[in-house]
Formats: C-alpha cells, sequence, structure tokens
C-alpha cells in the first residue's frame, strides 16, 4: 500500500541550471560547447523555452545527460512507474517548502500502529495536519540532511514522541532550543554501513555527500524476505526526472549519484526528499542525471 501524489521537483530549466553547476560551466561556455545560444541557454534557465529538439539534443551531449530524458522533460511527458512490491506499508507526508513541498515518509507493517519516520517536514504544525490517524507510536526518526525543510518539524515530534530515538549522518549537529542534543536520549550520528533493526524492518545507512557534507541516504528492507522490493530514502540526492545541487561539493554528488545507479537493484524504490516515488529502473532509464 502507498499513499501517493506529487508533480515532478523539477522543470526543464532547473535540470540545465543544476547540470551546469555540476559541470561547472557558464551559459557561454555551454553556448560554445553545444553551438545553442548563450541567450536561449539564458532563457530556458529562466523558464522560458524555445529550443527545439536538435538544440536540446546537443545541450545534452554538451552537458552530458540523458538525452532522451531531458527531451521528455521537454515536452511535458516524463514517465513515472507505477509503484508496488514493497513488503510494507509506505505514507509519503508532504509539507510546504516554498512553492513546492517537502517529503518525509512513515514506513510500516500494515495494519499496525508503529512506524519509522524518515524526515521531519518543514515544520511540526505542517507534518501534524498530513500524519496518518492510524500511527500513534514512533519506532525511530532518521534524518537525511540537516536543511530546514527535513529537520523542522524535529523537535515538536521529540516533544510528541518523547523516547524515540533519532538518526541522523555524522558531522552535522542537530538542535533542539539551540542546544546539541547528539547522543542525548537516544540520538546518535550514524556512517556508512551502519545497519539497525526495527522488528520485521532493517534500515541501513549509505553515506551519500554532495549537496551537503553530510547526507545519508537509507535503505529499507526486510530480510525475511530477501528478494523483496527494498525502499531507497534518497533525501536531496537523487529525485524522479532530476536530482539535487552539488551545494557542498559538485564531484562528491556525482560520485554519490553514480553509486545509487551502479549499486541498487532496478525494483528498488526511490523515496525522494522533493517529487514523487519513482523507481531505481526508471530513473537509470530516462533520468537526465543518469549517464
Amino acid at each position: 500500500m502507498v499513499i501517493e501524489f506529487a508533480p515532478l521537483e523539477d522543470e526543464l530549466g532547473d535540470v540545465l541550471d543544476k547540470a551546469m553547476r555540476h559541470a561547472c560551466c557558464t551559459e557561454q561556455s555551454l553556448a560554445d560547447r553545444s553551438g545553442v545560444s548563450a541567450e536561449k541557454i539564458h532563457d530556458a534557465i529562466d523558464y522560458r523555452y524555445e529550443l527545439t529538439p536538435d538544440e536540446l539534443r546537443r545541450l545534452a551531449a554538451a552537458l552530458r545527460l540523458n538525452e532522451s530524458g531531458l527531451l521528455a522533460l521537454a515536452q511535458n511527458r516524463y514517465p513515472l512507474p507505477e509503484i508496488s512490491g514493497l513488503p510494507f506499508c509506505l505514507y509519503p507526508l508532504r509539507t510546504p517548502h516554498g512553492i513546492g513541498v517537502a517529503n518525509a515518509y512513515i514506513v510500516t507493517e500494515c495494519g499496525q500502529s508503529s512506524g519509522i519516520l524518515f524526515d521531519t517536514g518543514s515544520d511540526h504544525a505542517h507534518i501534524e495536519r498530513v500524519w496518518p490517524k492510524r500511527i500513534s507510536k514512533l519506532d525511530a526518526i532518521f534524518i537525511t540532511h540537516a536543511e530546514t525543510e527535513h529537520t523542522g518539524g524535529l523537535a515538536g515530534l521529540r516533544r510528541a514522541f518523547d523516547s524515540v530515538p533519532v538518526f541522523f549522518p555524522q558531522g552535522i549537529c542537530l538542535s533542539d532550543t539551540n542546544a546539541c542534543w547528539a547522543g542525548a536520549g537516544g540520538s546518535l550520528a550514524i556512517g556508512e554501513g551502519a545497519r539497525l533493526r526495527f522488528g520485521a524492518f532493517e534500515v541501513r545507512a549509505i553515506n551519500t555527500p554532495g549537496h551537503a557534507e553530510a547526507h545519508n541516504s537509507y535503505i529499507v528492507s526486510v530480510p525475511a524476505i530477501p528478494d523483496s522490493t527494498q525502499l531507497l530514502v534518497s533525501g536531496d540526492l537523487l529525485f524522479a526526472g532530476s536530482a539535487g545541487r552539488g551545494y557542498f561539493c559538485a564531484q562528491s554528488f556525482s560520485e554519490s549519484l553514480r553509486r545509487l545507479f551502479g549499486e541498487l537493484p532496478a525494483k528498488t524504490v526511490v523515496a525522494p526528499g522533493h517529487g514523487p516515488l519513482t523507481t531505481l529502473g526508471n530513473e537509470r532509464k530516462n533520468n537526465p542525471f543518469s549517464c
């Protein structure tokens, strides 16, 4: 069971802007490499699209982007897969962030009242509005990275679920009333390869820096069902039809992205920090950043 609806996080202009950042190139240098005018590139980044299919192909080649995915975005036809096969229930919780939304997720055994929460939304009041009535207990909270839209509801959730342990990437200090509480009340920084069990679930941490210096993605599986579909909570690394920005380090970001594409099964369901659910196989085939 998946409760799901969300638009794509990015448009064509966003993808071009991010790709230029990752490639460390300017509008003029991209124009020189692609043969597309700097003015057209500037207009596209500003969401004014007058690019022909041939120009899009040249931009894709110059930026090493997946050509078919870029064309699909330009035509508002980016494909999204049907989400199925997870051996547990998944609740996407969407809270306002700017003109879009930020995602948090609850993983739970279907029919049960407890679950595991990934990220905490932009504000506790917002997360309360979308909280599933069935879930009255949390076994753990996992944080992908320390940005307000993913941690804004944390303090309120810690008050509401007094003894819940919180796990977050090594290298950050989450704060509660301006006091660092790492290690307090069951809170723990975890890094690459950490595995934690909660009933039927195993959560494995993957260190995926780039968007932020301290950024984890999490793989949720049910070890008792070895071949079952697993869930990847990707934070701000991988989105349906796009990827995050390499604010901390563009090279590290690209390496983290390639790692996900290279290591995980195609049927893995991807739960991103923004936008709709997708699968790794769909993104390998269609995502502009999959090259």
